[in-house]
């Protein structure tokens, strides 16, 4: 297991330069991570053995295995409310399946590996995109004092050159903040396209799969149904057709076994909580920008918020003075840099803006 998934470690790697907020690595990077480790597991047989076992008489089993796995299995709906052992063999399986339409078809088991392998790189997406966008600024602008100690000659110019950078971009940095934020709008859209698609590939279950399985142990004995082998049956029925010694089309019907199933039960059930608990912070993310956007005085209060070193009023009188996009790349340059050196880099920005506002 850990020779299958030891290359995921990389996702996780520490960032000693941070551009994004937690629930956007959420997103990208353990999101990402997660799909892929699904994706790995579900295609290593060894876990589960073959993904699919058919019984059937008169005819070679592995072509029939193989058979049963490229073009589709099938259960009968109506079947899984009838009590198994008496009136059913399995849950779904029975034999009255003569009248077309009464089956529900299983074809997605062959894609779910490639399908949780694109989901993987959509969710990788935005941060491709802000990172070419991004163009390592904020490791430029930090330009090492992350680490506090260092010589006083060193600092002192780097502070000025940082000044002087801030200085010569300010009202400047919108597009920056703009297309981060757009990002993050990204991540929300896939989620919920995700969903949605996961949905289809499933025949409409996966929305309330998560529900139902919660539900499912508050329901009468009688009344269960369980969702997960409704969604995700372990044992289904699969028809094959052959010429006979006269030519005549013999019908095999045969049981099938989908031991991989349950290693998709149970990973779609993480996959549904976790999208949804994503989804939701993704949400709340979103409103949190828009607000940002649209009040600007709050930006002020979020400032000394996250550094508390750094007085209310300054605070405010830097924000009056700087747009949008310089109030972000200030922000995020605090949460890359040693507190002591930030304090005495955003007393000495106001002081220069002021002067600076004074002469015009």
């Amino acid at each position: 297991m850990y020779k299958l998934l030891g290359g995921l470690a990389n996702y996780f790697k520490y960032q000693e330069i941070v551009t994004d907020c937690a629930i956007f690595r959420l997103h990208n990077i353990f999101t990402c991570a997660l799909l892929s480790a699904c994706s790995l597991i579900i295609t290593a047989n060894q876990f589960v053995g073959n993904p699919i076992q058919c019984i059937v008489e008169g005819l070679p089993n592995h072509v029939v295995n193989t058979y049963c796995w490229i073009s589709s299995t099938f259960t009968m709906p109506d079947a899984f409310q009838r009590q198994v052992g008496y009136e059913v063999a399995h849950p779904g399986v029975a034999n009255d399946f003569n009248e077309n339409g009464a089956q529900k078809y299983y074809t997605y088991y062959q894609w779910v590996c490639f399908v949780l392998f694109f989901q993987a790189i959509a969710c990788y997406t935005p941060k491709i995109l802000w990172d070419m966008s991004e163009n390592n600024l904020m490791r430029t602008l930090v330009m090492g004092l992350n680490i506090g100690v260092c010589h006083e000659k060193e600092k002192n110019s780097k502070k000025e050159v940082i000044l002087g950078y801030l200085m010569e971009h300010v009202k400047r940095h919108n597009m920056y903040a703009i297309t981060y934020w757009g990002c993050e709008c990204l991540c929300l859209i896939n989620i919920i396209a995700q969903l949605y698609i996961m949905n289809k590939f499933f025949d409409g279950e996966f929305l309330s799969y998560g529900w139902r399985v919660m539900k499912f142990s508050d329901l009468a004995q009688e009344e269960r149904i369980d969702p997960m082998v409704y969604v995700f049956p372990r044992v289904t029925k699969c028809i094959f057709h052959k010429f006979g010694p006269s030519g005549s089309i013999q019908k095999h019907d045969s049981l099938c076994v989908l031991p991989l199933n349950i290693v998709n039960e149970k990973t779609y059930i993480f996959i549904w909580f976790w999208f949804m608990i994503l989804a939701t912070m993704l949400t709340f993310l979103v409103i949190y920008r828009i607000i940002i956007v649209l009040y600007p005085k709050i930006r002020p209060r979020i400032l000394h918020a996250k550094h508390r070193s750094i007085p209310i009023e300054v605070c405010k009188s830097l924000c009056n003075k700087v747009d949008m996009g310089d109030w972000w790349i200030i922000l995020m340059l605090g949460t890359n840099m040693d507190p002591i050196i930030y304090r005495e880099i955003i007393s000495e920005l106001v002081k220069k803006i002021d002067i600076k506002s004074s002469n015009h």
